[in-house]
């Protein structure tokens, strides 16, 4: 049985993973009106990976005998300057939904919900590799600030991404 204020918490968690879905559905849309169509496939894909992350978590509150409670989604950002900025932002966001996983953990580890704390290692070690991600397309989009020609190279590139649940998917 999961502690109510674990439940609550986790519930939050879902309602920052489906905004999460619902910021990158709005990238997209984004870098639809923009023709960027790679860049709009990478962030469909990262919303069908944040869709997957509140499921995952909606599915562990059923199973530890919790109720999942679902709040509304606040609306998000539509507008940006540049692909820069959205992935600027796409960025600052990793980083700011780890300070939430890493709060969640730190609630587990207080409230000694080792099945919780366990749960949400796997939620570390995505983060790990969502921010190193966002980081690395800044990096490269800085790169080639001047060099507009190989936007179209990276969209291209962008646009390979495939969505691939994890193995391990609603455990």
């Amino acid at each position: 049985m999961i502690s109510k204020k674990m439940e609550e918490a986790l519930n939050e968690q879902v309602n920052a993973e489906l905004y999460s879905a619902y910021l990158y559905l709005s990238m997209e849309s984004y870098f639809k009106a923009q023709n960027l169509n790679g860049f709009a496939n990478w962030m469909r894909i990262q919303t069908q990976e944040e869709v997957m992350h509140a499921t995952k978590i909606y599915d562990f509150i059923n199973e530890r005998g919790g109720r999942v409670l679902l709040k509304a989604i606040e609306g998000p950002q539509t507008e940006w300057d540049s692909a820069l900025a959205v992935f600027k932002a796409t960025y600052e966001h990793e980083q700011k939904v780890t300070g939430l996983i890493n709060d969640l953990v730190d609630l587990a580890i207080k409230e000694k919900d080792h099945a919780t704390n366990s749960f949400l290692q796997w939620f570390v070690n995505e983060q790990v590799e969502e921010e190193s991600t966002a980081d690395e397309i800044v990096q490269q989009l800085k790169m080639m600030e001047n060099a507009p020609g190989g936007m179209f190279m990276f969209d291209r590139e962008l646009g390979q991404r495939v969505f691939t649940p994890p193995a391990t998917e609603g455990k």
